[in-house]
């Protein structure tokens, strides 16, 4: 066999390892007074030359809970009960005195399972103090004591039941790695064959200078090694593609808008002749704000509002409804509010925000997410103008063939459905849209005989999962790079 020569540290690191066959590398780390992050270095180089062997491990440890901790220092539920019960009677009411209603039902309950105590016409007394009792107080305190300090739970499965089924210990997963020697380190040290030289890696102009570079090893560089693959650092998928849908729109004659998260129901849903009697405006599908202020509507807003849905759905329009506050479920808040800001004129207006709802979060549900909405106003605009666009739009989009179907929304008479066509899903519904009626015209002060305006809202999500290929909503948000790394790119223009 040929003699090896390692750096001093390689060195003391194997003939550690030769002493005791494996080692935890935190160990090892302190033993020889190193910090662990150094140290890896270093058995990554050992472990190239078949010298050791690392083994990763995931390990549960144990510890006090608080509730754990505090019956360290006194004693237990159990144990006060029957202090106070010694040698007589006990009403429940003053038994109870200086508990918790958890403490002393929980307290109660075992002593009468271990057949400790009766309770007689609201009466409790001590029957008898089995042996079984008094071991499992024992065992109990014994548990805690040994888990007063972190622990590993291998070995330890029965403490861990009893501190667990009553709250006293919490469980915290560690990665562990473990060094072990090679057969042929152990083989090599037996013999003599690895030896121990002032190697370096790196050539300083000091070690020319003074003549020292004769003194030292140079290490041998292995340029057959594969060089580790190295990500570009780049936007998230998807916020590659809303900087590409903002470009088309823009392109488009567009301009974008903002507002808040946080809306007046006003604005998100009377406005929109959204009746305060609709189910969409329920507790079940809006997350209601409180302790938050915005500042008071236009008042002219309010009285063309209130009048509209009097006049519309025949019923008491109430004003406090209406200032109600919520995250918006939708981005047409912030159309309406650009409508009453601008009135009547020739303009295009987007908005790609967030919005919120009541949602489960499951693959295709999430209580957050985005969505593309936008208008355009103007004296000649018609419905057929807002077919072209999803035409054109799709087209940009590199979507494919469209078509419509007629729809219903309470704020747009005509109405439509665009779908596009999937590979695998067949026709998918992308494209709600229709011309605003004249109701939500006069409401934010355009006069609907001068101007009409078609919307369009767009569930940019469900179109990103389809263009980025997932399944799952939750993997669109996702930072865990594994799962970014493994999406398509979208590349629009």
């Amino acid at each position: 066999m040929q003699e090896v020569t390692l750096p001093e540290i390689e060195y003391e690191i194997v003939k550690l390892l030769y002493e005791k066959e494996e080692m935890d590398v935190d160990e090892l780390a302190k033993l020889l007074e190193r910090k662990r992050e150094d140290l890896m270095r270093y058995l990554a180089e050992l472990e190239l030359k078949r010298l050791i062997e690392t083994v990763h491990l995931t390990q549960s440890f144990g510890e006090l809970s608080e509730k754990g901790r505090a019956y360290l220092e006194r004693p237990l539920p159990e144990e006060v009960l029957l202090e106070r019960l010694e040698g007589k009677e006990v009403p429940m009411k003053e038994l109870r005195e200086g508990l918790s209603k958890d403490e002393f039902s929980a307290a109660l309950g075992r002593l009468k399972r271990f057949g400790v105590i009766e309770i007689v016409k609201g009466k409790a007394r001590i029957k008898e103090i089995p042996e079984s009792f008094k071991e499992y107080v024992q065992k109990l305190k014994a548990c805690l004591r040994d888990f007063s300090s972190p622990k590993p739970l291998e070995g330890k499965e029965e403490c861990f039941k009893l501190l667990k089924e009553r709250g006293f210990i919490k469980v915290e997963k560690r990665k562990r790695i473990i060094v072990k020697i090679t057969e042929r380190a152990k083989e090599l040290m037996s013999k003599g064959l690895i030896k121990k030289e002032n190697i370096v890696t790196k050539l300083t102009p000091e070690l020319i200078i003074t003549g020292k570079w004769r003194e030292v090893k140079l290490k041998k560089f292995d340029f057959s090694v594969e060089v580790p693959a190295r990500r570009a650092a780049r936007r998230h998928p998807l916020m590659e593609l809303y900087e590409q849908v903002r470009e088309i729109l823009i392109s488009m004659g567009f301009e974008e808008a903002r507002g808040n998260f946080v809306e007046q129901a006003l604005w998100n849903f009377d406005v929109l002749l959204v009746p305060q009697y609709h189910p969409a405006r329920y507790e079940t599908d809006v997350f209601y704000v409180e302790n938050a202020k915005l500042p008071e509507p236009p008042k002219d807003v309010i009285e063309r509002t209130k009048e509209e849905h009097e006049k519309l759905y025949r019923y008491t329009w109430r004003a406090e409804e209406a200032l109600r506050l919520l995250l918006r479920t939708h981005t047409t808040a912030v159309s309406a509010r650009e409508m009453y800001k601008r009135k009547g004129g020739e303009y295009r207006v987007f908005s790609l925000d967030r919005v919120f709802r009541s949602e489960t979060l499951d693959p295709t549900h999430s209580m957050e997410f985005h969505q593309l909405e936008g208008i355009v106003v103007g004296k000649n605009v018609k419905f057929d103008d807002l077919l072209g666009f999803f035409v054109e739009f799709a087209k940009k989009m590199g979507l494919g063939e469209v078509k419509f179907k007629p729809a219903y929304f309470p704020f747009t008479e005509p109405s439509v459905e665009g779908f596009i066509k999937h590979p695998k899903l067949g026709w998918v519904e992308v494209f709600p849209g229709g011309v605003f009626r004249p109701g939500l015209l006069r409401a934010v002060g355009i006069d609907p005989k001068e101007y009409n305006v078609i919307a369009w809202g767009i569930g940019i999500d469900r179109l990103a999962m389809l263009m980025l290929e997932l399944d799952d909503i939750r993997d669109l948000y996702s930072n865990n790079l594994a799962v970014i790394h493994k999406q398509r790119r979208p590349f629009l223009l």
